[in-house]
C-alpha cells in the first residue's frame, strides 16, 4: 500500500476539490457549460414527442401578416379575433403573448376630434356624425367590451431588472399581484426584482380575467431553460402567462408557496421548492424558477393562422374547449428565443410547454437539498476509485471506471424519469474521467520508467520523438532491409586538413564536439536520422525509420539551418583563435536499401544506393560551384515550397545520365525582391548558354556580376563560355558538365 501512498494522496485531493465545487467554494465555467450540455442532452433523450393536442397556438404568421396587414392591427380587428374565438369555435382558455400598452390610433377618431374642436367646429352636421361615429371608432373600448366576461389572460412585461442603472419607465397597468408585500421576509429566499414594466392598457386590463408576464430567463450561453414562476416588482410578486392562464382555467385560485415540513435537521433550510394551485404543484429552484418541460421541437402544439381564424376557414373541432395561445412565430415581430430543442424557438411555445408541464405534472425538479445528493454520489464514486484504481491492472481499472460511471449516469437517469428531479452530473462525470486519467497516467509514467531508459539510449541516434513515436507503434517499425523513397543528407568542412594540421589534438576535439553538437541538434529538430559521423563529415537521411511524406523538405530546411548555426557560431570561435568554418551540403532523394547492416560483430541501421552517392557527389560539388548547399532533381520536385536556383546539368562518376543541380534560396515568401530578380537573370542566362548562343550569354552574365561580383558562379561559368568559343562542343551538345572526380 506504501508505493500508492502519492496516487491515493492525489486522488483524494481531486475528490475534494470536486466537492469545494459542489458547495460552491468556488465557481468553474467549463463545469457551468457542461452541465447545461448534459442537460439538453438528458432533456432531448427523455422527451415525449408528439403533437399536444390540448393546447392550441393563434399565429399571427407571415399569411396573416399579408392578409390582414402589418402588425400592429386594429384594436376592433384583435376584438373580433376575440369573438370568433369565443363565439364560433367555443374555445375553453385565451391568452395573448402580446401586450397592447399603448393606445389604438389607427380609427382616425384622434383626427375627427381635432377637426371637430378646431376647423369644423361650427359644422353642426360634421359634429353630429362624429359624435354619433365615436363609439363605433372607439377600438380600444370596443376590443375591452370583448374582452369582458370572457377568460381570457393579457400579456406584459417587466423591464429593468435591479441591478440595471438604466432610467427605469412603466406603462400601463398591472394586474393584481398573486403574493402580496411581506410574503418572504421571514424566508432566506432568492428571487429575481424588476423596476419597470409594460403593461396593458388601465381599459384593457380591468376587462381582462387576468394576466401574466412573458419574461424568460436565459441562462449564460443565451438558452431558454427556465421561467420565473413568481418575480418580484415594488414588493408585491406575480406569475408568468402560463401559470395565470392555469389559474384562471382552475377557477382562480390562490398561488400558496410550499416548503418542507421542519425537522431537526433541515430547520435552518430556507429552501421555496414548489407552488401549489388548487392542489396541484409547479417545482420551482432556488430562484423561484421552473424548468419548462421542452415536448420536442418546434410544432408540438397545434398551430393554425390568425386570418383563418378570422375568417371562419378553420375546423372548429381544432379549436373547441382547447386553451388558446395567440402569438406570432414571425421572425420581424421578435418572440423567437434560443432553446435546448432548437436554436430558434417561438416563445409563444415555451408558455406552452409550461402550460401542459403544470396540467401533466411533469415539470423537472431542481429544489436546493439536491446539493446533498450531489456531494454524497462525489464521495462515493470518488473514494472507491482513489482506493482501488492503484491496486487494479490497466484491464480491471477501466473496467471499473466503466462500472462506476455507467452507474452514475444511470441513477441520474432513473431519477430523472422516474422521480422528475434534476441531479447534477457534469462534476461526477469529469471527477470520474480525471481519477481515471490521474491513475493511469501515474501508471504510465512511473511503472514504465525501466522502458524509458531502455529507448533513451537510442537517443544519440535517433530525435527522442521518434524514439517515442516508435515505442507507441513498435509493430510497424521493422529494422529488416527494406527499399524505400528516402532523402539523404551529406555536411563536410571545407578546408578541413589544414585546420587539423592547425590545431592541437585537445583543441580539434573541441572544435568538433561545438560544432557538430549543433548540427546534430538539427537534424533532431526536423525529425532526421543520424547515419554516421565520418571524420569532418556528417551524413543524415529523413523517411526511416518512420515514414516521413515530407522527408524531403526538412532534409533541405535542415540544411539551410545548418549554414545559420555555423554563422552564429563564428563570433565564439574567433574568440578562441580558431578559424572560421564553412561547410558544404548536399542533399538527393531517391529509392535506397535502409536497415540493419553490417556484420555478425557490429550492425548498424544505414541506407546505401545511388541516391546516397549522388548526394555525396553533389556535396563536394558546393566548392567546386562556390555554393553553400546542392540538391538533385528528385529532391527539388519533392519540395515544391522552396526556391531554388538551378545551377547545372552535371554528370557525375559512376553515371552516365545528366542530373539537373539546384542551389535552394529559401522558403517561398521568404527570398527578397534582388534575388528572385537574379534568379530570373540566372535562368535566362542558363537558356542563352544551353543555345549557344555566348555573346548574349556573356552579357548577361555580365549584368549579373555588376550585382553581385563575389559569386564565383559567375566566374565560373565565365571561364566556360571562353573555353566554348576555343572548342565548341560537338553537336547535339546536351549543355551537361561531366565531373570524374567525386
Amino acid at each position: 500500500m506504501k508505493k500508492h501512498l502519492v496516487r491515493f494522496s492525489l486522488g483524494f485531493v481531486v475528490v475534494l476539490a470536486f466537492v469545494a465545487h459542489a458547495i460552491g467554494a468556488f465557481d468553474s465555467s467549463l463545469l457551468d457549460r457542461l452541465e447545461l450540455a448534459l442537460y439538453d442532452a438528458r432533456l432531448r433523450l427523455t422527451m415525449p414527442g408528439g403533437v399536444d393536442q390540448r393546447i392550441v397556438i393563434v399565429d399571427v404568421d407571415e399569411k396573416s401578416l399579408a392578409v390582414e396587414g402589418r402588425w400592429p392591427w386594429r384594436r376592433d380587428k384583435v376584438g373580433m379575433l376575440v369573438d370568433q374565438l369565443f363565439d364560433h369555435y367555443q374555445a375553453g382558455l385565451v391568452g395573448f403573448d402580446v401586450v397592447f400598452s399603448e393606445p389604438g390610433e389607427s380609427s382616425g377618431l384622434t383626427v375627427l376630434r381635432e377637426l371637430s374642436a378646431t376647423t369644423l367646429r361650427d359644422d353642426k352636421a360634421f359634429q353630429d356624425a362624429v359624435q354619433r361615429l365615436s363609439p363605433r371608432l372607439e377600438y380600444d373600448r370596443v376590443f375591452s367590451e370583448k374582452l369582458r366576461n370572457r377568460p381570457v389572460v393579457l400579456g406584459y412585461y417587466f423591464t429593468n431588472p435591479e441591478e440595471s442603472s438604466d432610467q427605469v419607465q412603466s406603462s400601463g397597468l398591472l394586474p393584481d399581484p398573486v403574493l402580496g408585500p411581506g410574503t418572504f421576509t421571514d424566508k432566506n429566499i432568492r428571487y429575481t426584482s424588476w423596476l419597470g414594466y409594460a403593461a396593458n392598457l388601465p381599459e384593457l386590463q380591468r376587462a381582462a380575467a387576468g394576466a401574466g408576464h412573458f419574461n424568460t430567463w436565459p441562462d449564460e450561453d443565451g438558452v431558454t431553460r427556465r421561467v420565473p414562476m413568481l418575480v418580484e416588482h415594488a414588493g408585491a410578486f406575480y406569475a408568468p402567462l402560463s401559470l395565470a392562464l392555469v389559474r384562471l382555467g382552475l377557477g382562480s385560485q390562490d398561488v400558496v408557496p410550499g416548503f418542507p415540513k421542519l425537522s431537526v435537521w433541515n430547520r435552518n433550510y430556507p429552501g421555496l421548492e414548489w407552488l401549489e394551485v388548487g392542489g396541484m404543484r409547479v417545482p420551482v429552484d432556488e430562484m423561484m424558477a421552473a424548468l419548462v418541460p421542452y415536448r420536442g421541437a418546434v410544432g408540438s402544439y397545434a398551430y393554425v393562422s390568425a386570418t383563418d381564424v378570422l375568417r371562419g376557414v378553420t375546423p372548429v373541432e381544432l379549436l373547441r374547449n382547447k386553451i388558446i395561445l395567440v402569438g406570432t412565430t414571425t421572425p420581424g415581430l421578435y418572440d423567437l428565443r434560443a432553446a435546448p430543442v432548437g436554436e430558434v424557438y417561438p416563445g409563444v411555445e415555451i408558455h406552452a410547454n409550461l402550460i401542459a408541464g403544470m396540467l401533466d405534472g411533469t415539470i423537472m425538479h431542481r429544489p436546493p437539498y439536491v446539493l446533498g445528493a450531489e456531494v454524497a454520489l462525489l464521495l462515493l464514486c470518488g473514494v472507491s476509485m482513489t482506493v482501488l484504481l492503484p491496486l487494479f491492472s490497466p484491464l480491471r481499472a477501466t473496467l471499473l471506471t466503466v462500472a462506476i460511471l455507467a452507474g452514475l449516469v444511470g441513477l441520474n437517469l432513473l431519477v430523472w424519469v422516474n422521480a422528475n428531479t434534476v441531479l447534477p452530473l457534469a462534476s461526477g462525470m469529469t471527477m470520474i474521467a480525471l481519477l481515471f486519467a490521474l491513475n493511469m497516467s501515474y501508471g504510465y509514467f512511473v511503472e514504465s520508467r525501466a522502458k524509458h531508459q531502455i529507448t533513451s539510449r537510442f537517443g544519440q541516434y535517433v530525435p527522442a520523438a521518434v524514439v517515442e513515436e516508435m515505442s507507441r507503434h513498435h509493430e510497424t517499425i521493422s529494422m529488416e532491409g527494406e527499399r524505400r523513397e528516402l532523402s539523404v543528407l551529406f555536411s563536410d568542412i571545407r578546408g578541413f586538413t589544414s585546420i587539423s594540421e592547425r590545431l592541437g589534438a585537445k583543441e580539434l576535439t573541441s572544435l568538433m564536439n561545438q560544432l557538430m553538437t549543433p548540427l546534430t541538434q538539427l537534424v533532431y529538430q526536423y525529425r532526421g536520422t543520424i547515419d554516421k559521423y565520418m571524420g569532418d563529415c556528417l551524413m543524415a537521411f529523413w523517411g526511416a525509420p518512420l515514414k516521413d511524406p515530407e522527408h524531403a523538405q526538412k532534409a533541405v530546411l535542415c540544411g539551410l539551418e545548418m549554414h545559420k548555426t555555423i554563422r552564429q557560431l563564428t563570433p565564439a570561435f574567433r574568440a578562441r583563435n580558431w578559424p572560421e568554418i564553412e561547410i558544404g551540403v548536399g542533399v538527393n532523394s531517391g529509392k535506397v536499401v535502409v536497415g540493419n547492416m553490417g556484420s555478425e560483430l557490429r550492425i548498424a541501421y544505414t541506407v546505401i544506393g545511388d541516391a546516397v552517392n549522388l548526394a555525396s557527389r553533389l556535396e563536394s560539388l558546393t566548392k567546386h560551384y562556390g555554393v553553400p548547399m546542392i540538391v538533385g532533381e528528385r529532391t527539388r520536385s519533392l519540395a515544391p515550397e522552396l526556391v531554388y536556383r538551378e545551377l547545372d546539368k552535371v554528370v557525375v562518376k559512376g553515371s552516365d545520365q545528366p542530373v539537373t543541380i539546384y542551389e535552394p534560396m529559401g522558403r517561398q515568401g521568404e527570398v527578397d525582391a534582388a534575388q528572385l530578380d537574379a534568379l530570373q537573370l540566372w535562368a535566362q542566362f542558363l537558356r542563352l548558354y544551353r543555345t549557344g548562343e555566348w555573346d548574349k550569354a556573356e552579357l548577361q552574365l555580365l549584368n549579373l556580376q555588376k550585382q553581385d561580383s563575389s559569386r564565383r558562379l559567375y566566374q565560373l561559368f565565365m571561364d566556360r563560355i571562353s573555353g566554348l568559343r576555343s572548342n565548341p562542343p560537338v553537336a547535339p551538345w546536351d549543355g551537361a558538365t561531366r565531373f570524374e572526380p567525386k
